[in-house]
């Protein structure tokens, strides 16, 4: 271990309870310091850090990339996770990843009980959102939301989320906090957030909705995308921070959620928005820049051009670039040629992180930046864009005629 590992590590081990959450707190716009507590101890206690010997690595799983072989992969993490989520199931971002993964996998699968379970979840909560003029993290759940709409039509589905955004429209854009001036401050934020406003446009049509999206975006991508690197910096305070190499501190988490974002922004983005092309652009200039830093066992560490200084993979930022280059090579957007390897090799790694009993591990716990973590650490959201990824490996598969 790194001695800057061995650093971080005590550090981890005395401050994370106090100082995580009130990290969260003013990085992340989360809740009260006391709502956060609650909600990241039922995910450390259920899902977070696993006792010091959390059992076996599964060994019932192939790295083929066939959509059989990857179903199975898909389905034992799925029914893990989602047996020991039902009592915590919240609105908050970490949730609302997974919930996508939920929705992913049911339509991959074919398996209806997971979509079953998103829907009573959206009816536990009556379609609304966690708060009023919500930011990106508050919005995110809505993916969920208006993707039943667009099965249903079922206006109770779409009226809470439209009446929310509605209102951020119609209030001032602008803000004196250092460094928030902007409503998508953070990197990540552009996987909450701006899916959601392109699902809102594919439910009413109303272009006011990808209007605002691709103004907010451009703010982001102006002030976060590092244009020689082709990476994004977390948020202003990291422009100049560094690695223990002195290279640039990109999060491998955070550039993962700004690929997946840009992917699930496509979807339903319309395809004459004049922005269209600069969204697959930045794709392209950030699939291209992963896929050089890729490590050997065909996963990324926390810290992009610092690997060596991180003694695990981290399987969340992993399990998103492999989502956007598998959703990229299936759209046509990235050369299939280029990037199939480049995702075969990431899908083959996260399966050694999968436990026996389903458990996923090696996910970094929620912060700002790259960080130690135990090799059995798992949480939703990490979980949530494994099964993105398996989704559109599936996808990618069935395009290829095998």
């Amino acid at each position: 271990m790194s001695i800057r590992g061995k650093v971080l590590l005590l550090a981890i081990g005395a401050g994370i309870c106090m100082f995580g959450q009130l990290q969260l707190s003013i990085a992340q716009h989360q809740p009260t310091p006391r709502e956060q507590a609650n909600i990241a101890n039922n995910e450390m206690r259920h899902f977070g850090d696993a006792p010091d010997n959390p059992g076996l690595i599964a060994t019932d799983l192939s790295t083929s990339t066939r959509q059989a072989v990857v179903a199975k992969a898909m389905r034992k993490v799925a029914d893990w996770q989602l047996e020991r989520s039902q009592p915590y199931l919240d609105r908050i971002w970490t949730w609302s990843v997974l919930y996508s993964g939920f929705m992913a996998t049911s339509e991959s699968l074919g398996d209806p009980k997971y979509r079953d379970a998103m829907l009573a979840m959206s009816q536990k909560y009556d379609w609304q959102l966690r708060s009023h003029l919500p930011n990106a993290d508050d919005q995110s759940i809505a993916q969920t939301y208006l993707e039943f709409y667009l099965l249903k039509k079922d206006s109770a589905m779409l009226q809470p989320t439209q009446k929310e955004l509605d209102a951020i429209l119609a209030a001032p854009r602008t803000s004196t906090i250092p460094g928030k001036e902007i409503a998508w401050w953070w990197c990540d934020a552009l996987f909450m957030a701006p899916p959601v406003w392109s699902r809102m446009y594919a439910a009413t049509g109303d272009r006011k909705y990808i209007d605002y999206l691709d103004e907010e975006w451009a703010k982001t991508s102006g002030r976060l995308y590092d244009t020689q690197e082709h990476l994004y910096a977390r948020d202003s305070t990291y422009l100049t921070r560094t690695e223990a190499n002195g290279k640039k501190m990109f999060w491998s988490r955070g550039n993962g959620w700004v690929m997946g974002g840009i992917v699930r922004t496509l979807e339903y983005l319309p395809k004459d928005d004049p922005a269209r092309p600069t969204y697959i652009k930045q794709l392209q200039e950030m699939a291209a820049r992963v896929a050089q830093l890729q490590g050997p066992d065909g996963l990324w560490r926390a810290g992009l051009l610092d690997p060596g200084d991180y003694d695990e993979p981290e399987i969340s930022g992993s399990a998103f670039f492999t989502f956007a280059l598998a959703a990229g090579v299936n759209q046509g957007w990235l050369d299939k040629k280029v990037y199939q390897p480049v995702i075969k090799k990431a899908w083959a790694g996260m399966l050694h992180h999968v436990y026996a009993d389903g458990r996923l591990g090696c996910i970094q716990q929620t912060g700002a930046e790259p960080a130690p973590f135990k090799a059995s650490a798992s949480y939703t959201y990490g979980v949530g864009a494994f099964l993105l990824a398996g989704s559109e490996i599936r996808k990618m598969d069935h395009v290829a005629g095998r």
